[in-house]
């Protein structure tokens, strides 16, 4: 089945303005009608959808077509397989569920507060629920210091909303590629849990204010151990391994913890 742009257009609110130009940089080709009618199929369709996901989480064009699979590739063999493109809808769908669950944690708040307003109560800290990025201040601090705190905190304080953005897509895809990796079957300390391992690292050492930031050879293994172990042991950490959408991924933390612990020794 083909979609007209025009029909694109009436379906999903998407200016054609925007449609031609998504097409002219390459991000979403169109298909030609006999008559040159721009026109779009099921997998452009599906495309289009991704776009939008990844525009509403604040990334630019720039980082979404880098994010994207060509659009000229072939498709998969077997259609009874999921597709990258369907794993990839399944991360965003995770990246969605998990902004949902803040702006539930917000509406909450804003309705405590209305409340304690119309009965004269005082203001809470559960009032501030799901808005302070530093509720885990005092736990950094105890752990690694005030200085690793402020550093970590005036950096994310610098970003821009899209830079924002790009770190968490970021942050969510190589949660999800660990998932995957765990999934597979081979060893923590195969060549696909070792690959992971370094990406992790990598990403650590992006980080400002963590000894991974920076620091000699002796501080970054020790601190990659040290939440190597963590992943593992708190729940807050080890969920972002454990399941997803598509079902349980037993041991998912222990994958991670033990391909980390194998990649520093």
């Amino acid at each position: 089945m083909s979609w007209t742009i025009h029909e694109v257009v009436r379906t999903t609110g998407v200016t054609s303005r925007t449609l031609r130009h998504y097409d002219a940089i390459g991000l979403l080709p169109a298909g030609r009608s006999s008559g040159g009618v721009r026109e779009y199929d099921d997998a452009a369709l599906l495309r289009l959808q991704r776009i939008l996901l990844l525009r509403d989480l604040g990334l630019g064009l720039e980082a979404i077509a880098a994010a994207l699979p060509d659009p000229n590739a072939a498709p998969p063999e077997h259609l009874g397989t999921p597709s990258r493109e369907t794993e990839a809808l399944v991360h965003h769908l995770e990246l969605l569920t998990a902004e949902r669950v803040a702006l539930d944690r917000r509406i909450a708040a804003v309705e405590r507060t209305i409340e304690a307003r119309e009965k004269g109560r005082p203001m809470t800290k559960d009032m501030f629920d799901g808005f302070d990025h530093t509720q885990y201040e005092e736990e950094v601090t105890a752990r690694w210091g005030k200085q690793a705190y402020e550093r970590s905190n005036a950096w994310w304080e610098g970003m821009t909303e899209q830079e924002r953005g790009d770190w968490k897509s970021l942050a969510a895809q190589l949660n999800a590629d660990w998932v995957a990796a765990a999934r597979s079957g081979e060893s923590p300390d195969g060549e696909r849990g070792q690959e992971m391992a370094a990406r992790h690292v990598r990403w650590l050492r992006s980080i400002p204010g963590t000894p991974a930031h920076g620091g000699s050879e002796e501080d970054l293994r020790g601190y990659v151990l040290g939440l190597a172990e963590m992943y593992a042991d708190d729940e807050r950490f080890a969920k972002n391994w454990t399941s997803d959408p598509l079902g349980e991924v037993p041991g998912g933390a222990r994958f991670v913890r033990d391909a980390l612990i194998a990649y520093v020794g």
